[in-house]
Formats: C-alpha cells, sequence, structure tokens
C-alpha cells in the first residue's frame, strides 16, 4: 500500500480567551506531557527542513530529509512577520492586564498550540499575510480544535456551519472539516484575505471575521452619510467586537516581549510536529492509534475532524501523525492481519424507534444508541443512516456514496399525530382548551409560536394530537372539498364529533382572531 506524507505543522503561540473577562468553553483539555511527546520534539531539530504549505511529499522519490528551518524557534519567525499597525488604546492595554493576570492560563494554551502553530505561520508566509493572525485561534478557541460555541461556531478558527461550507469545508455525519487543522485553516486564511481586499485594512478586516462583512459595511456606509470618519476606531460596533482587535494586540505583545511582562514561553522548534498520511481503506480509530502507538485521546488530540470511531477511505483522508508514529504507523499497517474496520452503515426507510432498529438489524440498542449519539426521547427520521457494527463475515468498506451524501435526523419519539386548527370555544381558558384536548399548555404556546396565556373565543389554535381511525375518517371527508383562498374566507364552523363522521355546519357572524394575527379556515381541520 502506498502512502503519501505531507509536512504540516505544529508549535505555537500564546493564548487567549473568546471574551474580555472568561476564558472559552472547552478549553482545558490538553495533551498529557506523554502525548505531546516532546522527545520526539527534539529529535526533529537536525531533520526536518521548511516545506511549501501545501507541498506533498512521495516518499517513493523524495524524502523529509532534504529540508531545514532556518530560525532556531518559531517565535522569531512569529515576530519578523507582524505587519498590523500597534493599536495602543485603553481596551487594549485592559486585555493585557487580562492575560498577564493569568500567567497560567496563557502557558496552558501556548503549550496546546505546540501542535498546530508552525503549518500556520507556514501558510502565512506563502500567501505574505502578517504573521499577527497566527494569534487569532488564540482569541477564537485558544487553539481548541474540539471548541464548538453557543452558535455552533466549531474549530480552532471557529466556523459556523454555513461559512465552513462556503469555503468548503466538509460537514457530513462521518466528517467536520472546520475541526481539522489543514482544512479550517486553509479556509480562515482564504475568509481573511478576501476581507482584506474587502476593506484594504487588517483592523476593518479582523471586524468583519468577528461580526460579519455586511455589518462592517453597513457600519461604515452609515459613518459615511453622516460625515463621520471610517476607520476601525470611529465605528459603532458590538462590545465583542470593540474587544477583537485589542485582544489581538494584547497576545501580539505578551510574544512580542514576554520577558517585560515576566513571562516565559516554552520553546517551539521551527519545523512541523507531525506528517499526513492517507489510505484507501476503512480503518478505525482505535486500530490506527494502535498501529501508530498513540493512545486514542493522542491521536484524537491530532485528528480532531473524524467524528466517528472509523476513518472512511473513501474520502481520502489526512490522517495527522508524528513523523515517527506515521513510520510506524505504515509499517503495522503492511503487517496488520486483522480487521482494519469493524463497522458499517444501515440507512432507515421509515421512522424508527432505536430500539425496534436494533432488534431488526440485530444489533446491541446501547451500541446502537452510543455510537451515533441518539439522544434520549428520539427517533431517527427517513433516510437517516446510522453506524452500525459489521457481521462477522463482513469485509467491505463504506461506498463513496454515503460517505459524502449520508444525513443523520431525529425526531421526538412520541405518538404519531396530525395537525388538527381547533377553534376556541366560548370562555375557554388556555388550561381549560390544552386539559380538553389532553396536552400542556407549553405543548399549545409552542405548536403556535406565541407566549401569551389567553384565548381569545373563535380563535383558531393549532395541535398535533394523536392519529385515531375515526379522526382520519373524518379529516379524508373534509380535505375532498377545497378550502376557499385565506381572503375570502366566510366565517363559518365545522363542529366534528369524533364519535362518528357526521359534520355540521352553522353559520355565525363574528370574524375569527388567529394566534399569529392572521387569517385562517374557521374549520376543525386535521391535517398531515
Amino acid at each position: 500500500m502506498r502512502f503519501i506524507f505531507s509536512v504540516l505543522c505544529a508549535v505555537s503561540a500564546v493564548l487567549l480567551a473568546s471574551c474580555a473577562s472568561t476564558p472559552p468553553a472547552n478549553i482545558d483539555s490538553t495533551l498529557s506531557p506523554a502525548d505531546a511527546r516532546p522527545s520526539f520534539l527534539s529529535s526533529l531539530t537536525a531533520r526536518f527542513k521548511t516545506a511549501d504549505v501545501d507541498q506533498t511529499i512521495d516518499l517513493d522519490h523524495d524524502s523529509v530529509d532534504a529540508h531545514s528551518g532556518k530560525e532556531a524557534d518559531l517565535w522569531n519567525r512569529i515576530r519578523r512577520g507582524f505587519q498590523i499597525p500597534e493599536l495602543r488604546t485603553n481596551l487594549a492595554q485592559a486585555q493585557l492586564s487580562w492575560y498577564l493576570a493569568r500567567p497560567e492560563y496563557v502557558q496552558r494554551m501556548t503549550e496546546r498550540s505546540k501542535l498546530y502553530l508552525y503549518h500556520i505561520v507556514e501558510a502565512l508566509e506563502a500567501r505574505n499575510m502578517p504573521t499577527e493572525l497566527a494569534l487569532l485561534p488564540f482569541i477564537e478557541s485558544a487553539y481548541n480544535p474540539q471548541a464548538l460555541s453557543i452558535a455552533q461556531a466549531a474549530g480552532m478558527w471557529q466556523f459556523i456551519p454555513g461559512t465552513g461550507r462556503s469555503y468548503n469545508l466538509k460537514q457530513n455525519i462521518f466528517l467536520d472539516e472546520r475541526r481539522d487543522v489543514l482544512a479550517s485553516t486553509n479556509a480562515a486564511l482564504d475568509y481573511l484575505t478576501k476581507l482584506h481586499d474587502m476593506f484594504g485594512d487588517w483592523r476593518l478586516a479582523l471586524a468583519a471575521y468577528n461580526w460579519g462583512e455586511g455589518n462592517v459595511l453597513r457600519a461604515i456606509a452609515r459613518n459615511r452619510k453622516a460625515g463621520r470618519p471610517t476607520d476601525y476606531l470611529s465605528l459603532k460596533i458590538p462590545t465583542e467586537t470593540r474587544n477583537y482587535v485589542p485582544k489581538l494586540q494584547a497576545v501580539k505583545d505578551i510574544i512580542a516581549h514576554p520577558e517585560k511582562y515576566g513571562l516565559t514561553l516554552p520553546s517551539i522548534p521551527d519545523h512541523p510536529y507531525f506528517v499526513t498520511v492517507t489510505t484507501t481503506r476503512d480503518i478505525d480509530v482505535a486500530v490506527a492509534a494502535r498501529l501508530a502507538g498513540l493512545s486514542v485521546d493522542a491521536f484524537r488530540a491530532l485528528n480532531p475532524s473524524f467524528s466517528k470511531p472509523v476513518i472512511l477511505g473513501a474520502t481520502q483522508p489526512q490522517i495527522l501523525l508524528p513523523f515517527e508514529n506515521a513510520q510506524m504507523f505504515e509499517q503495522g499497517l503492511k503487517t496488520y492481519q486483522g480487521l482494519l474496520s469493524s463497522w458499517t452503515t444501515y440507512t432507515v426507510t421509515k421512522r424508527e424507534r432505536t430500539a425496534a432498529l436494533a432488534t431488526k438489524i440485530g444489533v446491541d440498542p446501547a451500541t446502537l444508541v452510543a455510537v451515533n449519539q441518539i439522544p434520549a426521547g428520539m427517533r431517527l427520521k427517513p433516510g437517516s443512516t446510522v453506524l452500525i457494527p459489521k457481521a462477522e463475515d463482513e469485509d467491505e468498506d463504506i461506498s463513496a456514496h454515503i460517505a459524502e451524501n449520508a444525513v443523520f435526523a431525529l425526531e421526538p419519539d412520541g405518538p404519531d399525530t396530525r395537525k388538527m386548527l381547533i377553534r376556541v370555544r366560548r370562555h375557554e381558558t388556555m388550561a381549560a382548551f390544552a386539559k380538553r384536548y389532553r396536552v400542556s399548555v407549553t405543548q399549545v404556546q409552542a405548536w403556535n409560536h406565541t407566549k401569551r396565556a389567553r384565548l381569545t373565543p373563535g380563535q383558531i389554535v393549532m395541535l398535533h394530537l394523536p392519529i385515531s381511525k375515526k379522526a382520519t375518517i373524518v379529516t379524508a371527508k373534509l380535505r375532498a372539498r377545497p378550502l376557499p383562498a385565506a381572503h375570502k374566507l366566510t366565517a363559518r364552523t365545522v363542529k366534528l364529533k369524533v364519535q362518528t363522521p357526521t359534520i355540521k355546519h352553522k353559520t355565525q357572524v363574528k370574524p375569527i382572531k388567529a394566534l399569529a394575527n392572521r387569517s385562517l379556515p374557521a374549520r376543525k381541520i386535521a391535517s398531515n
């Protein structure tokens, strides 16, 4: 089997928080000293030279021994590449004071960034971009590739799902490239380049990275219309964005003069910490870690984008490993006699409860729930693909089609229901109305997108009620009659008796009020 290695990254800088007063969430998980393998870092000093960021080294015809860094320490490269003008404001000083009051935090974050910083510096230099941008992940995620914000921004560079897709970061049930070191870095630098080209100023570009280019453009337009300056310091922007560039300045000051602030930065050799390998076969994460001589936690720290216990060969995965471990992985894979992957997939064709599905396909329910992270009280929607253990005699890899197109969708595991539009009776309270249909007030409010606790006589309320045989018969008869257009509705009431499909009509002059303040059919209707 042939392996392709591309020299990558790693070593680093200082820390940072995503807010002015508290550190970002999910930043305390760091590699243990054993997993960090400092002895390996030392052994690489004379082995590597710098390679182009995206250079692929084919070990059949080339060697990584042909390259070597110029600097004794990566911090010198970062300082030498500073280009963004200094920002000397009270906010910048306040952010600097915040970090200086937390030296342990700074030390912990700089240690974490060792795995990734070299690649980012290489990428910035290749694009002739300011090396201050290598410090942005301290602000965004504290250099934690597993970081996930409340807004679902993920990875070191904190891409939200939509922006990630715009910059070709794959996101599916097997892979999230927003967490991938190489892919997310290239996407982030593409985005920052676009923003700098748009605004012609790195401070405005950084504000747009945090707040969105549309918001910055509108803020500039407002200032221009009012005859005010349109530079970064003159714009009216939210507090988080107002603190964003000062945070970067604070970290830059620490990196530029650590001794001035009584801090000592860890020595970071000017060479990659790890390389990448790829294989065309599916392989379990546990098997890959074992073949590489790493713990599963250490393996995942370098490969956070693999979200399942199996790595799919059909995705042409980039597996990041320390160089010596990559050699071990290559040799181990060539001689391994066991099953590389113990997982396959199953796609459901209808709504499925996990217990019923597990019985149907003969897998352990607990395994099905744990591996696919199915919360309690949820069931699978039609078309969802789940990961399941392979049969003992099965050795087929997961197809490229499944790898690229599989979806995973859940819904609450309640009884099958049907939407019904119900008219409120005279003098009926919300509690009485909910009790009449055996639902809660909270459900009524949620289904109708309202927080109101009072109902008006004649008001139309939407409910989700269990399907019954008789209700289905009535629904069919009502659906046979076309509904009038909303603006031509007459004030008629249709009374339904569940015990019989008989339908009675009576005229009513009083107009109908809907919860959403819009006209709705004044009928008691059940619909899908």
